[in-house]
């Protein structure tokens, strides 16, 4: 997982530095750290407590309007404790690299509304392994701030949902 968070990582400071030296003055591309916490939901929200994120997205425009987008990130979800009939013990931890791409589309100048799509890869001792995901949001970016509102679902031998709040600063 190290080498492919590696290898992504190469290629999209590869692609910050070409285009930044070929369109410097069209700006049709940005790259950009970002911090994110999640909410669980459903029965995602009855095992696990509030998780955080941290890590880097870029995309490119395409057309008027409409730009490609992708990231990777990892997360943390803290599970909750439990006493179920005299038993007592915690839900295992989540740890999970999200990588997403998918589309954003400008509403007006600096409203957005975006769809993503992605795998998700559990990294924990307990519980490992490659899902999907889909995450549309609706955010607002003034000058190189990014700050979104999402819901994103993970999909892998059920269904665990969250909504989001991400904020970010692109380059």
């Amino acid at each position: 997982m190290k080498k492919i968070f590696l290898a992504f990582a190469t290629m999209l400071l590869m692609i910050c530095i070409s285009s930044q030296s070929s369109q410097a003055q069209l700006k049709r591309f940005s790259i950009g750290p970002f911090v994110e916490a999640g909410f669980p939901v459903g029965d995602f929200g009855d095992t696990h407590n509030t998780g955080y994120g941290i890590g880097l997205g870029a995309d490119v425009k395409l057309i008027a309007g409409l730009t490609a987008v992708g990231s990777v990130s990892y997360f943390h979800f803290g599970g909750k404790s439990f006493n179920t009939g005299g038993v007592t013990g915690n839900y295992s931890d989540y740890n999970v690299v999200p990588i997403r791409l998918g589309l954003r589309y400008n509403l007006i100048s600096i409203l957005y509304v975006k769809v993503e799509g992605g795998t998700v890869q559990y990294t924990g001792k307990n519980y490992s392994g490659v899902g999907g995901l889909v995450a549309p949001g609706v955010g607002i970016r003034i000058l190189g701030l990014d700050v979104e509102a999402k819901y994103e679902a993970w999909f892998k031998d059920g269904t665990r949902s969250f909504f989001g709040l991400k904020a970010g600063y692109n380059f």
